[in-house]
């Protein structure tokens, strides 16, 4: 069975952006370096490095269009920092989200009449043909012409400045640094609240930027600070919905870099801690069934998904876990991924990790 042969776009998006990002992803270790993703300088014209890619603004932007990339994170950050107005286009939706409020607030964005190719998002044509004066990716291949999106060059010959999430300068960049590997493999909260920080300085609201940070970071850290001391509990995050992903039709199972940041927020850790990611493509049933875990975690894909349904499935599946003899499960959306809702996942989980202490 092919794991990519699905029958809802976002999932087959979702497959097609690990296939496409496959040979640009590393094995790196180490910490992330901050000030690769946050430019130090200050006023305008803002200049600064982006993924090897020299970017300068005169002024804040003022039309974006944020590419799809199968993800929300930059989405969200633009609404949490109240940039809705800047918003030309938008190409990122989920349908689910651990802020109700978001569902709403991001489809009631322009959309500007885009639609995707066959490689899920804005072709080139529609990209130059908006005029936007800022185009913003999650990932590095949002760039690439093989794709049939239009290069950073391009952009820049018709006057748009090009964006990409510093974190993510590694995924679909297959000439990525060692330090761009590294903080793609490393994502972690931090990293999260550090494409705040540079949204903050790009469209000169840094003092809402650094109020929003600094909001979220307590949230995390009032979590950090129950917890401190408890058994760290075993968790394991599988997304059913996203089966595509995995080589033998089981859910996803998302470990290493920011999913294992969030459940160690939440006082756990992840069941699956220590391995690549590669283990959501090439995890088995074995695996999976020897697995030591105290809490499940349900990821929702989509709105039409029985999170409920789901775990109970898993629990008869493999009920020697713990979880499964307890019953013990939380259910998350988005707040897993990169993105400003990091905070409210830990949140959740903590709640079922170490519930009432």
């Amino acid at each position: 069975m092919n794991p990519c042969h699905v029958r809802r776009p976002l999932a087959a998006a979702l497959c097609a952006l690990v296939a496409l990002t496959a040979a640009g992803c590393g094995d790196p270790g180490g910490p992330q370096s901050a000030s690769a993703a946050v430019p130090t300088t200050s006023g305008f014209p803002l200049t600064f490095d982006n993924c090897g890619t020299k970017v300068t603004f005169q002024r804040p932007p003022q039309r974006v269009l944020i590419l799809n990339g199968t993800s929300v994170a930059e989405v969200e950050s633009f609404i949490m920092l109240g940039l809705d107005k800047s918003v030309l286009a938008n190409a990122q939706s989920y349908g689910v989200s651990d802020d109700p409020s978001m569902i709403a607030r991001i489809k009631a964005l322009p959309t500007g009449g885009l639609t995707m190719n066959k490689n899920f998002d804005v072709p080139a044509e529609q990209v130059l043909k908006l005029k936007p004066d800022l185009v913003v990716s999650t990932w590095s291949g949002g760039f690439d012409a093989k794709n049939g999106f239009a290069t950073r060059e391009q952009l820049a010959a018709a006057g748009i400045t090009s964006l990409v999430n510093p974190v993510n300068c590694a995924m679909g960049k297959p000439e990525a640094t060692e330090e761009e590997k590294r903080a793609y493999r490393n994502q972690s909260i931090n990293s999260s609240l550090e494409f705040i920080a540079l949204l903050g300085r790009v469209f000169d609201v840094e003092d809402r930027a650094l109020d929003l940070i600094g909001k979220l970071r307590a949230r995390v850290e009032a979590v950090r600070a129950r917890v401190a001391g408890r058994p760290a509990k075993k968790v394991l995050i599988a997304y059913p919905g996203m089966a595509m992903m995995n080589a033998n039709g089981l859910p996803a199972v998302m470990t290493g870099g920011i999913y294992d940041d969030v459940i160690k927020a939440a006082g756990g850790v992840n069941a699956f801690a220590g391995q690549s990611s590669d283990t959501t493509r090439t995890l088995n049933t074995e695996q999976l069934a020897t697995a030591q875990v105290d809490v499940l975690v349900v990821g929702q894909f989509t709105p039409d998904e029985r999170p409920e349904a789901e775990a109970a499935k898993l629990f008869a599946a493999y009920p020697h876990w713990a979880a499964s003899k307890s019953r013990t499960y939380a259910v998350v959306s988005d707040g897993v991924y990169l993105g400003p809702l990091n905070a409210v996942a830990v949140e959740k989980l903590s709640k079922v990790v170490h519930p009432g202490d």
